[in-house]
């Protein structure tokens, strides 16, 4: 399944979703972001009830189709079974991820986190798709102690990784840094407030593809 993680692997937040009219404004944003080429995409929300959280998913699933667009769920493995999401993500205060891959199944997608060396080394250990890591820069879009680990953090993170493992970089990542981040090791960027901060997100999305698309092709 290797082949499943793009260059670019956007985040949506909850925090950027308006508080009314959210059903039609999530079928837009999708339909956008699909027409844009987005292949990957997860959806963040710590602080809804499962029943939001639930229709939030199925709007998403509704207007990216299962075969075009794959849908990770932040947390909730439950929500995301129910909204036909392709995967989860879960790290600390969540299931662990053996559970969530013996209730996903080998088909779907299952990722975790790591913020330091003992972390990295436990993940690794774990049947998970893929491993997000950092912070690699500070960010406001998700609370997290953890202290930003910068480009050396990234090129550590991939030799104790070895070559195999998927690595997702996280958190803080511009356009102006992205390149330095893959150079050095990461498989892909996770982005939110990047792409969906953005008054046109599917187009700023199209901007960062074409940009990591060619930093892919040097």
């Amino acid at each position: 399944m290797r082949g499943f993680i793009p260059a670019i692997y956007p985040i949506l937040d909850s925090s950027f979703l308006p508080a009314t009219g959210r059903a039609a404004f999530l079928d837009r944003l999708a339909r956008s972001l699909a027409d844009a080429g987005v292949t990957l995409l997860e959806y963040r929300n710590k602080t809804a009830t499962d029943a939001e959280v639930l229709a939030d998913a199925k709007a998403l699933r509704d207007a990216m189709p299962a075969g075009q667009v794959r849908l990770v769920m932040d947390d909730r493995v439950d929500v995301a079974l129910a909204a036909g999401f392709d995967g989860v993500h879960v790290d600390s205060g969540d299931l662990p991820p053996a559970i969530a891959r013996r209730l996903m199944g080998s088909g779907r997608i299952v990722g975790t986190s790591a913020s330091d060396s003992a972390q990295l080394c436990q993940a690794l250990g774990e049947p998970v798709n893929y491993i997000a890591f950092g912070p690699i820069f500070p960010t406001t879009t998700k609370q997290t102690s953890a202290k930003p680990i910068g480009i050396e953090g990234v090129t550590q993170f991939r030799a104790m990784a070895g070559r195999e493992a998927i690595l997702v970089a996280a958190a803080g990542i511009t356009l102006e840094t992205a390149a330095s981040v893959l150079s050095a090791g990461a498989d892909s960027v996770a982005v939110a407030a990047a792409i969906f901060a953005h008054p046109d997100p599917a187009a700023e999305f199209s901007r960062w593809a074409t940009a990591l698309d060619s930093i892919a092709a040097k």
